[in-house]
């Protein structure tokens, strides 16, 4: 019998309210995962040194599982609200197959030339077509069109009126994957009146739980990844 005292437990760390991994775990993991792309790695660095909002980028473990939810659900059509400096939109371009597309909702017209010209360095940037406006009117401008998957990632006070307006476009046994649902933990702290963002997360969350359209998981993965299915 090992002595308990022989192994040394590693305990999860806390930062700004939420779980994390240990970092030595941490490092572990992405050391026993794929390689982030070189492409994606300058991507993070330079968002660390030109952006003011540095953690919306998906990163590397997420954006490895991003890729390979997209292999493994191989959806022909992919919905993304929220492409920032287009990070996830690339992980997410790497693993669609060819004659597949992606179509990425920014409302911030002021990086738009930062993520087109990070699509135009992917071998994979061909198949994303980005879109610049507000999601609620460009959404309807799809028509009759569908989506395989779709990918919430916007403004967190409107997540619910995205949802409603993603699940109408979504194939029977399409995806959603929604980002950032534990919301750096405060989901289970107390909420200023105020915090409206952390109070929109926590009625999208509880909306979602209880409806019926859907079967639904929260994934501890970074800040949050619920995926829901449309039954």
């Amino acid at each position: 019998m090992a002595d308990p005292g022989s192994e040394r437990k590693i305990q999860p760390a806390r930062l700004h309210g939420i779980m994390q991994t240990d970092s030595r775990l941490e490092d572990y993991i992405l050391s026993h995962s794929d390689i982030e792309p070189e492409l994606l790695k300058k991507i993070e660095r330079d968002t660390h040194v030109k952006m003011l909002q540095t953690n919306m980028n998906a990163g590397h473990l997420q954006g490895r599982l991003l890729k390979m939810i997209t292999q493994m659900i191989r959806p022909k059509r992919i919905l993304e609200i929220g492409t920032f400096v287009g990070y996830s939109a690339l992980c997410f371009a790497e693993g669609l197959e060819e004659g597949g597309e992606l179509h990425t909702i920014e409302i911030d017209d002021e990086i738009e030339s930062i993520a087109r010209a990070n699509f135009a360095k992917s071998e994979h940037g061909h198949k994303i077509i980005l879109h610049i406006g507000d999601v609620m009117e460009i959404i309807p401008m799809f028509g009759d069109e569908s989506f395989d998957l779709a990918f919430m990632d916007g403004d967190k006070e409107s997540y619910l009126d995205h949802f409603e307006a993603v699940l109408p476009k979504l194939r029977r046994g399409g995806f959603i994957l929604a980002d950032n649902t534990l919301w750096y933990g405060k989901v289970v702290e107390k909420v200023r009146s105020n915090d409206h963002s952390t109070l929109s997360i926590l009625n999208f969350n509880k909306q979602l739980a209880e409806d019926t359209r859907v079967d639904k998981v929260i994934l501890p993965v970074r800040d949050g990844l619920t995926l829901i299915r449309k039954r």
